[in-house]
């Protein structure tokens, strides 16, 4: 009836089955601290548009296109979409495999040797910065970290939490964060899905 499959913890719910379900989900995943990444429009856990429409973009529509091409015209479209779908199911897949948690696990391991961290700064200092990164690159699809830094330098007061770091010292850390996501996602997916040149 209600039961929430992403935790096996609670119990079935009936009150979750109303119109308010997904709220309430979403509602008791933030009051757990949990990131589900739920598909905004069934709720699923999982969901990652950004590789999604990453996939499908790159790898599918090309892909479909060339296979349907044999047909003509109309065969092109039609493989087009077909390779587009299918490119999204890789793509969201690939984006799945960018764990937020395994990023900060990274990070606090690393971020000391990085040129722009004094001796003495702790994580605490940084780790905002390099999950802001990370979080930027999900919701910039296909777009150079150039273009969108001046949104990033604006919205840095709002999201960094207890740092104390002004943007001029937070944004290393937070192109440095990007930079590794957008390479590991260019590794799984070849082309330069941020255009930066690599």
């Amino acid at each position: 009836m209600g039961t929430l499959t992403h935790d096996p913890g609670l119990e079935t719910r009936p009150e979750l089955d109303d119109d308010r379900g997904l709220e309430t989900r979403r509602e008791l995943d933030d009051d757990r601290g949990l990131d589900a990444n739920r598909d905004p429009i069934t709720g699923a856990p999982g969901s990652h548009p950004v590789g999604t429409g990453i996939g499908a973009a790159i790898g599918g529509a090309a892909a479909g296109a060339a296979t349907g091409t044999v047909a003509g015209p109309v065969g092109t479209v039609i493989g087009a979409a077909i390779g587009a779908v299918a490119g999204g199911l890789a793509g969201k897949a690939i984006a799945e495999s960018v764990d937020p948690s395994a990023e900060d696990a990274y990070w606090r391991d690393n971020y000391s040797s990085r040129p722009y961290v004094d001796a003495g700064l702790g994580y605490e200092e940084f780790g905002p910065a390099y999950g802001f990164g990370v979080d930027a690159y999900r919701r910039y699809p296909g777009r150079s970290y150039d273009e969108i830094e001046p949104d990033l330098s604006r919205e840095w007061d709002s999201v960094r939490g207890g740092s104390s770091l002004s943007w001029d010292r937070a944004r290393h850390a937070t192109r440095d964060a990007w930079d590794r996501v957008s390479n590991t996602v260019e590794r799984a997916i070849p082309g330069d899905s941020d255009r930066d040149g690599r």
